[in-house]
């Protein structure tokens, strides 16, 4: 069991999406708590447990890092963040692994999910069971990557859980959060979690985001004999959340334990095999949590900061305003931090501050994001099977002064694809040009 001693929580926030919990990792005392209990929507957080379940298998031998993960055509077909592999192609289990904890692919947590439960609703099961194993008792999983489900949703607290069992339970395989950059498939590939690298200690986890939730985030930090796991949720900005992770760590590192306890959760939970022969028993419950509005990628706003050390008390108090004291509407990432707003229909959009590399297809350069996102949403109406497995996005740029919204599709794999697919586009008399990112 979670042995977790009470800490005393700090004053409401105003911020009704706001959680927050900071864990000492040596003893498992809360050093800071607020609304850590209170259901809130994991995002890409989610990976984690696709994660660990990923890392159980390894540890038991089921699969091996060099196992090939095949893609169905439900897994190739789900919204960004994502990887981009065909239906039918195969990657291997560690360059699934790299694409999770850096670029946050949904098309890869559906096809591990999928590899490891044969399907992704089983899958979910698993999740959820693990998660009851480890005591998260509050959190209930719907799917691998995090993407909205109104009946899926977790806890700081239970997050809190989850990062350190994964450090624990699996010593040999956590480096792979640290990573900052991979190539897979041909792609180079960069971690969203802007504070590795800039702030002292930090080696993970994992960065979330959909509109439902804000910017979340799960973070692992190591200094001398100290160590800290926090949480992060509900941050209007993931500059904002960024700056008020670092000022928890600043806080409160220097009030961790320098003795190490031992494990923080009980040994080893039931086998594996024991999780995916009962799994079918986990009743997956309904709940009357609010329907997400759409279905955003995991985002992040680069992080300006050089490297810092932890600060002092109150040193990013100024910048962490978006998480900690103002009302967050639903979460849209400003424009002028390079992070395009996300309409109120049913399209998917790349909400990255870094636009998607490769080819692309441009259909239109319009004066606002809504008349940008409305025609992606009839162009791909009207285009039917030929942007079927393309991804829409927005991306400002500046003329003579003015702000202008390209409407793009990304997506193709070489300049042919591209080019043959604007084609067929012209065919149906839809005006679009390709070009290289």
């Amino acid at each position: 069991m979670f042995a977790i001693a009470a800490g005393l929580s700090a004053p409401a926030h105003a911020n009704p999406k706001y959680a927050g919990i900071v864990i000492d990792a040596n003893t498992g005392k809360v050093l800071y708590e607020s609304n850590a209990d209170a259901h809130r929507y994991p995002a890409s957080l989610t990976k984690m447990m696709t994660l660990y379940l990923t890392f159980e298998a390894l540890a038991d031998g089921r699969i091996r890092k060099s196992t090939p993960v095949k893609f169905s055509a439900h897994a190739a077909g789900e919204p960004p963040s994502k990887l981009g592999v065909k239906a039918g192609a195969t990657i291997t289990v560690e360059e699934a692994i790299y694409a999770l904890v850096t670029r946050s692919a949904n098309d890869v947590a559906t096809a591990l999910g999928e590899m490891l439960g044969g399907s992704e609703q089983q899958f979910a099961r698993m999740m959820t069971r693990k998660a009851r194993e480890l005591g998260m008792r509050r959190t209930v999983f719907r799917n691998a990557h995090g993407l909205p489900d109104p009946a899926q949703h977790t806890t700081a607290r239970d997050m809190a859980m989850l990062g350190i069992a994964l450090r624990e339970h699996f010593p040999q395989f956590y480096d792979y959060f640290s990573t900052r950059s991979v190539v897979v498939a041909g792609k180079r590939l960069g971690n969203h979690n802007r504070l590795l690298g800039r702030v002292k200690g930090v080696d993970g986890i994992k960065t979330g985001y959909i509109r439902a939730s804000g910017f979340n985030l799960v973070t692992s930090v190591r200094s001398g004999n100290r160590s800290l796991v926090a949480v992060v949720m509900g941050g209007k900005t993931a500059r904002s959340r960024d700056a008020h992770m670092v000022d928890l760590i600043g806080r409160y590192l220097p009030k961790a334990s320098t003795r190490d306890k031992g494990m923080l959760l009980a040994g080893r939970k039931p086998s594996a095999s024991a999780t995916m022969a009962s799994a079918g028993a986990i009743v997956l419950p309904s709940t009357d949590i609010p329907t997400p509005d759409s279905r955003p990628t995991d985002s992040i706003v680069a992080y300006s900061g050089q490297t810092v050390t932890a600060p002092t008390a109150g040193a990013a108090r100024a910048a962490i305003a978006g998480v900690a004291a103002q009302p967050l509407p639903i979460a849209r990432p400003p424009a002028a931090l390079g992070e395009p707003e996300t309409g109120e229909g049913d399209i998917d959009l790349v909400e990255t501050s870094s636009t998607p590399s490769g080819w692309v297809i441009q259909v239109a350069s319009v004066g606002s994001v809504p008349e940008a996102e409305a025609l992606l949403a009839r162009v791909r109406q009207e285009a039917g099977p030929i942007l079927a497995q393309a991804q829409p996005f927005t991306e400002p740029f500046q003329k003579g002064g003015t702000l202008y919204i390209r409407a793009r599709y990304a997506g193709f794999g070489s300049k042919a694809e591209a080019w043959d697919a604007c084609a067929a586009l012209k065919n149906k008399d839809i005006a679009c040009y390709a070009v290289e990112q």
